[in-house]
């Protein structure tokens, strides 16, 4: 599975990029279908950064969380979170039983 990490209006440093790399890579264990992780962060407003989760997995369109904080690594905690969330109601969707459609329901007997 790719880790892409970018930075907008500025730079980040090698710790800050490991870091991130070490925090985003526990999310493999909500989701084994990941394909590729991308984190991006904005540096535009130095007060208050904001970073942005991309998450591509097989058979599904990408998961998506943004959040803006003081620090990087205190928004990248909160988008974590916020993805977290994503993909546990993900995962819960896919083990719900499927309803059985009208096609396939036996008519009701006629009275009779």
């Amino acid at each position: 599975m790719q880790i892409s990490i970018s930075a907008r209006h500025g730079h980040l440093s090698p710790g800050t990029q490991e870091k991130i790399t070490e925090k985003v890579e526990g999310i493999r264990k909500f989701f084994d279908r990941m394909t590729a992780i991308y984190v991006t962060v904005d540096l535009e407003r130095r007060e208050e950064p904001s970073v942005e989760l991309r998450i591509t997995a097989e058979h599904h369109d990408e998961f998506v969380a943004v959040d803006r904080a003081e620090t990087v690594l205190t928004a990248l905690d909160s988008v974590i979170e916020k993805m977290e969330s994503q993909l546990r109601k993900f995962k819960e969707k896919l083990k719900e039983p499927r309803v059985t459609g009208h096609k396939h329901l036996e008519p009701p007997a006629p009275a009779g």
